[in-house]
Formats: structure tokens, sequence, C-alpha cells
């Protein structure tokens, strides 16, 4: 962790700053920091694109999640499109870019996603993630299948519509509010030029 001065993800337009940064090499980075400072405000900031303060904790600490995608990172490959192609794992950093990309080289896609897709995963899941193909499919938070979150005590918790749903309901669309979502389940359907033929 290191002080937030001079980093350009310290402060925003409403003159909101933070006291310091976590650049996490893995999620066990983010739980430790939750477990060793209660009551510490603490905010996720994917790529910046939230507004007065969302991102950012007047005070506390900015986890800068896009860490968790980076080169050499302990968490290694963070886009896992599953063998039969019917899901796509991505970790709670990854720009919607960067999981349709990854998709599409197995000619499959994610069903719903934002209109503007330099947005990370996890951020469009905590508000919803309501575009432009919400009318045929439903938001992206009703195309989700499982969740790695962390809670706010720094648990690490795996949550569906079959396991610890409470949590998965609260977590899509929760503002973060009832943790930070680091890995997102995605239902893919194939691309025109790649569906099944009957």
């Amino acid at each position: 962790m290191e002080s937030a001065h001079g980093r350009g993800r310290s402060t925003d337009f409403g003159n909101i700053t933070s006291a310091a940064l976590l650049f996490p090499s893995s999620p066990a980075d983010i739980a430790a920091l939750l477990r060793a400072a209660p009551g510490t405000t603490v905010s996720f900031r994917g790529r910046g694109h939230s507004v007065m303060g969302q991102a950012l904790a007047p005070g506390g600490v900015v986890v800068d999640m896009p860490s968790l995608g980076l080169p050499g990172a302990a968490s290694g490959a963070r886009i896992n499109v599953s063998a039969d192609r019917g899901y796509v794992d991505a970790g709670g950093e990854q720009q919607w870019i960067d999981v349709l990309r990854a998709s599409l080289r197995q000619g499959v896609a994610p069903r719903s996603w934002t209109d503007y897709l330099r947005l990370t995963v996890g951020g469009t899941l905590s508000n919803a993630g309501i575009s432009g193909q919400a009318f045929r499919h439903g938001p992206q938070i009703s195309n989700v299948l499982e969740l790695d979150v962390i809670t706010g005590n720094g648990e690490t918790v795996t949550c569906s519509k079959a396991q610890n749903a409470d949590l998965f309901d609260a977590a899509l669309g929760g503002l973060g509010q009832f943790g930070v979502i680091v890995r997102a389940r995605i239902v893919l359907i194939y691309t025109h030029s790649n569906r099944k033929s009957k």
C-alpha cells in the first residue's frame, strides 16, 4: 500500500481525496486488507468512470482493481471461456472489451453487455449493467450465473442463485455495499455466424 498523493487515482472532480492506494496482485491481497483494517473506509476503483467520489474513499484506502489483471499478477489469467462455450469467468477488474474479444475468438459473446465497453465487469455488475440490449436479454445482472465476492470482513464467498443466494442478489446491483465482485461467471451465446445448426 502506498500514499495516494500524486497518483491520479487519489482525487476526483468533487475534490474527494483518499489517504492510500492498494495495488493488489491477487484477490487474497484485497481480503487481507479488509481483515486488517476493520472500520476503515475502503473503495474499489475500476477504470474511474464513476462520479462524485463513488470510487474514492475520503481519508481511506482505494483499491486499484486493474492491478489484478496486470502481467505477472499472482491472480493469473482472469478471462476464461468454458470448454462448452456456455459461459466466461471474468475477473471483476476486466474491461468488457477484453471479455468480448476473448469470447469472440471462441465464436461466442456475452448475451448482454454495456454500451461502453471500456467499463469493468465488477463495476457494471455492481450498478445493474443496463444497456441497449436490456430490452432483449435483460440487464447484465440477469445474465450472471455465479460470483466470487469478497465481503467487508475479508471473506471470499462463491455465490449464485443456488448457493449463498442472498449475497448473490445483494452484490448484483448493490453498488459494492455488500462486497467487491472479483469474479463473475457470465452467460455466453453463439455469435450470428457461429450459431449451432439444428
